[in-house]
């Protein structure tokens, strides 16, 4: 059986080192993930299917491509309310920039943020009288 998916090789004369694309993509989910703003990650309906059928993916909504020695990464979100969506966007690509930089040594050629909306956090409303 065919492998299908793409890895970065660097050979030196202690031998090589491989690192899969799903690596740099759970790399910058985390990344995204933990900047401020950053209400979640999304993907499309496949990865929501596989999801429902227990194949969960920690970097959903991340898109890896590598360009000989550089990588470039997708990342597609939504941003929480009331927060800047542009500074958020920044944050984000300066977050994973760094992080797969100090990583693996790689340098990324582009990283894309897609907004898809915004996302709602739900408040715990107390009652008037206190609590019950």
């Amino acid at each position: 059986m065919a492998d299908s998916k793409e890895y970065w090789t660097s050979a030196s004369d202690q031998g090589s080192v491989r690192i899969s694309e799903d690596v740099i993509a759970s790399i910058a989910a985390i990344a995204a993930s933990e900047t401020e703003g950053v209400g979640n990650l999304y993907s499309g309906i496949g990865t929501n299917v596989a999801e429902f059928l227990g194949k969960k993916s920690l970097a959903k909504g991340v898109k890896v491509v590598f360009h000989g020695d550089l990588v470039e990464v997708e990342v597609s979100l939504l941003a929480q309310y009331g927060y800047n969506i542009c500074e958020v966007s920044k944050n984000v690509q300066s977050a994973v920039r760094s992080s797969i930089q100090s990583m693996t040594g790689m340098r990324t050629s582009a990283v894309n943020i897609n907004v898809g909306g915004v996302s709602f956090e739900t408040a715990l409303t107390v009652p008037a009288d206190g609590l019950q």
